[in-house]
């Protein structure tokens, strides 16, 4: 497992101190881009190779959020590649190995100048090494949309949302999904599937559905096609 040493800053928290919603998965992204760019698979990498790897799904079980000064360890564990995509676990853990929040995620690569999927090149799959996926209840990917979903001012993506692949980073969605939540919503479980990218200038129409146990957001483009589909779950 790659594992990557931090500590919870006080711009990672919220209200009552604890590593927001968007932090952990920005700790959770920031791992497997270190891992990449350490084994010779990162950015610089891909760009030669005009590809690019693309978020398909998050599952994100959530015990326990870190607090203010807490220290962590964040892993991850790719363990399996399928022609175009790639699956991978995380974790986050107490450095005494008590585990706070354990994920899984799964990647399609794109060919950047056909915008098309891609089988992974063998040279890019030896620079991974595959491990044993990790033990979790995985769910379904496919999340469900209610006709009775509640529509929303619509926003426009700016520069602040983009990454260096130049499109909504995966994180900035989760986040302005998060912003529809009740206030003292607490999240036990994270799912988010991803439909099609978004682009500086797009228009992102939010619909939310939320129930005793649970909220969903979709964020959709203007014909009602959405970008991402995010579940979040209440802790009971």
């Amino acid at each position: 497992m790659y594992t990557v040493e931090g500590r919870i800053r006080y711009s990672e928290t919220d209200e009552q101190k604890r590593l927001t919603i968007p932090g952990l998965i920005n700790y959770f992204q920031d791992c497997s881009t270190f891992q990449s760019e350490d084994i010779g698979a990162g950015l610089a990498y891909m760009e030669e190779l005009h590809m690019v790897w693309v978020l398909a799904s998050w599952q994100v079980e959530i015990k326990r959020l870190p607090v203010l000064g807490e220290r962590i360890v964040v892993g991850t564990v790719p363990y399996d590649f399928k022609a175009f995509l790639g699956y991978r676990n995380f974790i986050l853990m107490t450095p005494e190995g008590e585990t706070l929040c354990i994920a899984n995620s799964l990647w399609s690569l794109l060919d950047t100048d056909t915008k098309r999927p891609v089988n992974a090149p063998t040279d890019m799959k030896a620079k991974y090494p595959l491990e044993k996926a990790l033990e979790m209840d995985y769910a379904v990917r496919k999340i469900p949309l209610s006709e009775e979903r509640q529509g929303f001012p619509p926003f426009e993506v700016g520069p602040e949302h983009l990454d260096a692949n130049h499109h909504v980073n995966n994180g900035k969605f989760i986040s302005m999904a998060a912003g529809y939540l009740s206030e003292g919503f607490q999240v036990s479980r994270l799912r988010a599937e991803y439909k099609k990218q978004a682009f500086l200038g797009d228009r992102i129409y939010p619909h939310v559905f939320c129930n005793e146990d649970s909220c969903v957001v979709s964020l959709e483009s203007e014909d009602k096609k959405p970008f991402v589909i995010v579940e979040f779950v209440k802790s009971v």
